[in-house]
């Protein structure tokens, strides 16, 4: 009988494992990233001016200096990240990210190209929203099935954190799944519930929201949607609710979600005639 030969891992160098694992992280940036943008949040804020003012003072020639508003102009004043999910330029976010009813809303790409986005669809029980702008055959993502995830693989993600620093990119792992959190915005003075979100130790801050958290196929695993006050946790939304969502607005024009309404009342006589 013949035996045959089976290659160890051994075999391999640790540098060359190194070396292909780096290779793999590095292409994964390079093919995702086009799909990775910044979501802008614009709106028209008053135009401060100072000036001087007489004192009257028959004493002392003394001008006091004062601020009126004189109209106003269109500044940016906040944001976060999404991704695109459709070659026809369907984008999602984090609902927190879009969610000033008066303000409006830019999209940012990689190339620095720039389009008005209108807010399709924000639901009322994630912290999910979906976008849309003009465009065709753009780089987009594709999902993952987030239910098989396992403890430790490899996480990357990308976004915009702190408004400042696009498509930056941090390297982690699942830390952790099905967690459940409250999360809040102290600018806002709300927080909501958050259930089944993915943990990470891949590094997520303000601007990170709504970002894609990617396996190293360069799938979405899940939405960047949160982090804790201690280092080296951070939380995603998992893919298949992102998902959903996303396909329903596709489909609908809205988000379509079933649900089971139930209320009490007291039987009285004529309630059981």
């Amino acid at each position: 009988a013949t035996v045959s030969t089976v290659q160890k891992s051994s075999d391999f160098a640790p540098q060359d494992l190194a070396a292909a694992y780096q290779d793999t992280i590095v292409h994964t940036i390079e093919k995702t990233s086009p799909a990775v943008v910044s979501v802008i949040m614009f709106k028209d804020v008053p135009i401060v001016e100072q000036y001087y003012e007489d004192t009257n003072n028959p004493l002392f020639n003394v001008k006091v200096p004062r601020y009126r508003e004189n109209g106003t102009e269109k500044k940016q004043v906040g944001g976060g990240s999404g991704f695109i999910i459709s070659d026809d330029g369907f984008v999602v976010t984090n609902k927190h990210v879009v969610s000033d009813l008066e303000a409006e809303y830019k999209v940012f790409l990689s190339d620095k190209k720039e389009y008005d986005a209108k807010v399709v669809a924000r639901d009322p029980i994630y912290d999910i929203a979906v976008l849309k702008i003009n465009v065709n055959d753009v780089a987009f993502l594709d999902f993952s099935d987030s239910d098989d995830l396992k403890v430790g693989q490899t996480a990357i993600a990308i976004g915009n954190p702190l408004l400042e620093f696009s498509n930056s990119v941090s390297l982690g792992i699942i830390s952790g799944l099905s967690r459940s959190i409250v999360a809040g915005d102290p600018r806002q003075r709300m927080s909501e519930q958050l259930e089944d979100v993915i943990q990470t130790d891949a590094a997520i801050n303000p601007g990170n929201s709504g970002g894609p958290l990617l396996n190293l196929q360069g799938e979405v695993i899940g939405m960047n949607v949160a982090t804790a006050s201690a280092e080296n946790i951070g939380f995603a939304l998992p893919a298949n609710l992102v998902k959903s969502v996303a396909e329903s607005v596709k489909q609908n024009g809205k988000i379509v979600r079933p649900y089971l309404g139930v209320r009490y009342v007291a039987i009285t006589d004529e309630l059981k005639k």
